[in-house]
């Protein structure tokens, strides 16, 4: 095929056009695959009343995840911590911020602070923190990089499939009534 000089880069711009809108199409369906299997999640969870930084407690500070969530060596639950687990520090660190202020109040006034929940399972669902903590399993393979979030967020579903999948990978029970009760 003889081209002539001024037509090719007509084809050059024609070819550069088509690559672009492939690659468009491309990477829109991988967004739209990764939206669809649950790959790309908000990354802040609820809003709370105190703007809690995990990043800045367990990232920075390096506070260890069971100096709030001690529950989760011992007990099947991690739970929320009180406002005591809060005070241990905040009784003398950095007491005017505002956010502190609020948290001294609340522990003043003998009143809970109202966290909504990041992590829900079915009530049909029995999981045990100190089970996996026990078999050396990371607090992160379930709850993701908390020390680099700021607002909580789970970074995937804690469905059946990922649960059943992690313990093929580890080789422990698919027993439906290890997990249900």
């Amino acid at each position: 095929m003889n081209a002539l000089p001024e037509q090719i880069p007509d084809r050059n711009r024609r070819l550069a056009l088509i690559s672009l809108t492939l690659a468009s199409v491309v990477v829109a369906s991988l967004m739209f695959i990764g939206l669809y299997l649950g790959l790309f999640l908000p990354a802040a969870g609820p809003e709370q009343q105190i703007s809690f930084s995990h990043h800045v407690h367990a990232g920075n500070k390096q506070i260890s995840c069971f100096v709030c969530h001690g529950g989760a060596q011992d007990t099947a639950h991690a739970d929320i911590p009180p406002l005591e687990t809060c005070m241990l520090c905040h009784e003398h660190v950095i007491i005017t911020h505002p956010q502190i202020r609020c948290i001294r109040q609340q522990y003043a006034n003998n009143t809970a602070m109202p966290w909504k929940r990041v992590t829900n399972l079915p009530e049909f669902v029995k999981f045990n923190h100190q089970v996996h903590l026990q078999r050396g399993v990371d607090c992160g393979r379930c709850h993701g990089d908390v020390k680099s979030m700021d607002r909580l967020y789970m970074p995937w579903d804690l469905k059946m499939g990922f649960c059943i999948q992690c313990h093929r990978d580890n080789k422990a029970t698919t027993d439906c009534m290890n997990c249900h009760h």
